[in-house]
Order: C-alpha cells, then structure tokens, then sequence
C-alpha cells in the first residue's frame, strides 16, 4: 500500500511526435524517455520511513489504549476502549502486511539487474499471487476499519441515549463475539475474488494492486466494486447518524446539568469517546471517500465502455485514491493520542489562560489611558 506513494511519473512512456524534419531535437527525448522506463524508481527508503512511523504511531496508541483499559475494565468504556483497541490493531497489521509486501519488491528490483521494469511493475494482464494477496489486504484493510468505527459509534449511541439498555446488553463476552464477526465479514467480502465474484489486478503504475476497475472489467468486477463501496459508505453513513445522535443528547445533558449546578465524571467520559468518535469518522471519511467514489466511478464507466478517451484521467485518480487511503492507518492513531481527556484539559488550560492574560493585558492599557487623560485634566485645571 506504498509503493503508489514513491512512484515517478516520468517512468511512463508518453507520446511524442516521432519525425524526420528534426532528428537531433527527438532523439535526447527518446534517450531520456528510455532511460526513465528502464530505471524506475528503486529507493525504499521512503517506503520505508513510512512504515516505520506508522508502527510507531499505532504502537503509541496501542499503549495508550491498553493502560486506559487496564483502569476501565469493569466500567462502561472498557467496550469502547476494546473496540479502539482492535481498530488500532487493524491499523497496524494492514501498515505492517501490505507494507513488508511492498518493501519486498522494492528489495527484489534493486538486486535484480535484467528486465528490471517487470521485476518491479507487474503486469495488469497477468496478476501474480503477491498481487492477489495484496488486493486482498487492501478490501479486507479496508473495510475493518470503517466496520468497527461504525460498531464503536453505535455502541456510544447506545451507551448516550439508553444507558440501561447498554448495560443490560452489551457485556465484554458479546463485544469480543461482534468483533469476530467484523473481521469475518471483511475477510468474507475479501476473499470474493478466490470465487470468480471480481478479480484482483495491478493498478496504474503497476506497483499495487485493487479491484479490477480500469481496464476489461466485466460485470462481476462492478458488482464486487459496488458491494465493497457500498458497504464503506453505508458504514461511514450510518457513524455519521449514530455521533450526530450521540452529540445532541450529550450537548442537551451538559445544558441541563449546567442549570443544576451538576458536574458527572461519566458525563465527560461519554464527552471525549464521542469526540475521538467524531475524530475517527472525519479521518475514515477525508482518507477513504475519494477511492471509493472513484473505484465505482472507474468501474462503471469501463464497463459502460464511456472510458477510451479518460482512462489515464481514471487511472490517476485512483492512484490519488489509495494514497490518501493509506494515510487513514497514520491518522487515526494521533485521534487516541491527542483527543484524550488530559490533553484535551491542557489545551483548555493553555487557551483559557492566554485569553485571561490578553484581558489583563488590555484592562491594563485601559487604566493607563484613563489615568494618563484624568492627569492632563487636573493640569490644565490647575492652570
């Protein structure tokens, strides 16, 4: 999932006029041209500082979501922080296992010296079973962590609205049984392709591989293409109702609680897991929503055959795409690590005090104006 992130668009063979008028203005082109194709890109390095930090951020919210377990367990987070936890796991095996992948066959291009152009791009026409392994980590990668944030915000709305309800319901035992159920579904949906339900194929520039979108796609291609979008959407829709929900009864309890003169340690709790729910819905949404549209988009003008004149145009939109896609396993760490209730208290503290010192500041300069203008009168009174 990142080599689409280091590829050089000068390694594709552009069209240029090919004439005899002027032999020595075409010929460097052609040299140049060749050259490009013939050396891609081999340097892992930035694949591979990639990698490293997305482990290191996942590993950091990992930690932090197991202590704050370790202190909830018996309470009603303890299912919330279960579900993070999971959902941070995902993240770092999806970084981790199409990442290895990736940095392997940057490996095997750099030591391989002959037909170095099909030793690092493969060939769409002919996917190989690393291929179909990868496309494979990209639905399954996918869709898990739109599924769980989708179980984590109506496992919140729940908690919110119906809080006897929830504890009479959701225990650890049935939490652990929903989140089996999530990764069995997405492997399910990953595993389609293995049953002539849509193909796995390398994706312009040959360096990843997705759903067969682009090129020959038949109609089992667009049914897998919808069936997987589909279900991502309708994942992120349904997160989105459930923290709406989650947010007005919140926002309603904290005004009804603010005429009392009421303060509840639950209450905040419910405060910062809707808001790190919230964190996650708009990173899945920002990361996920481009390749998704643009698959279907792709999918359905091949296979209409209204894509001859816009295929390059498709094709880098979908590298677009899965780049921003890749960024959601980075993103969604920093929500557990910066929208945390002690963070978020200090950042609270810092702005309330530099608005009170600028207060304080300006009360100052108004004293001194006015006492500076009360001197001048008694002076010219004096006079």
């Amino acid at each position: 999932m990142l080599a689409m992130q280091h590829y050089n668009s000068s390694g594709v063979i552009a069209p240029f006029p090919l004439s005899n008028h002027n032999p020595t203005v075409q010929e460097p082109e052609v040299e140049t041209v060749a050259h490009n194709v013939t050396h891609p890109p081999n340097n892992p390095t930035a694949a591979g500082l990639t990698m490293t930090l997305g482990i290191l951020f996942n590993v950091v919210a990992l930690a932090i979501l197991a202590k704050a377990y370790n202190r909830f367990r018996r309470r009603s987070k303890a299912t919330f922080l279960l579900f993070a936890s999971s959902l941070v796991a995902t993240d770092l095996a999806g970084h981790v296992i199409p990442g290895a992948l990736v940095l392997r066959r940057y490996s095997v291009h750099t030591g391989s010296t002959a037909d170095s152009v099909s030793s690092f791009r493969g060939d769409p026409a002919n996917p190989d079973a690393s291929c179909l392994f990868l496309g494979g980590c990209m639905v399954f990668f996918g869709l898990c962590p739109l599924f769980l944030g989708c179980a984590m915000a109506a496992e919140r709305c729940l908690g919110v609205t119906r809080p006897l309800l929830h504890a009479r319901l959701v225990t650890t035992a049935r939490t652990k049984m929903a989140l089996a159920l999530i990764w069995l579904l997405a492997l399910s949906v990953a595993l389609l392709p293995y049953f002539r339900l849509g193909a796995y194929t390398y994706q312009y520039p040959g360096t990843w591989c997705f759903i067969r979108v682009t090129e020959e796609t038949q109609v089992t291609d667009l049914a897998f293409v919808m069936l997987f979008s589909g279900l991502a959407l309708s994942s992120l829709a349904s997160a989105f109702v459930c923290n709406t929900i989650s947010g007005i009864t919140l926002v309603r309890a904290r005004l009804k609680k603010r005429s009392c003169s009421q303060r509840s340690s639950a209450g905040s709790q419910d405060t910062e897991m809707v808001v790190q729910l919230v964190g996650i819905m708009v990173t899945s949404c920002i990361c996920w929503s481009p390749l998704l549209v643009f698959g279907l988009m792709s999918a359905t003008q091949s296979y209409s055959g209204f894509m001859d004149s816009d295929r390059d145009t498709y094709k880098r939109l979908m590298v677009t795409g899965v780049r921003m896609a890749t960024c959601n396993q980075i993103l969604d760490p920093w929500v557990y690590i910066l929208l945390r209730r002690a963070v978020l208290r200090k950042i609270y503290r810092i702005t309330k005090r530099s608005a009170s010192f600028r207060r304080s500041k300006f009360r100052s300069v108004r004293w001194d104006v006015s006492s500076f203008q009360n001197s001048e009168k008694n002076s010219v009174n004096n006079i």
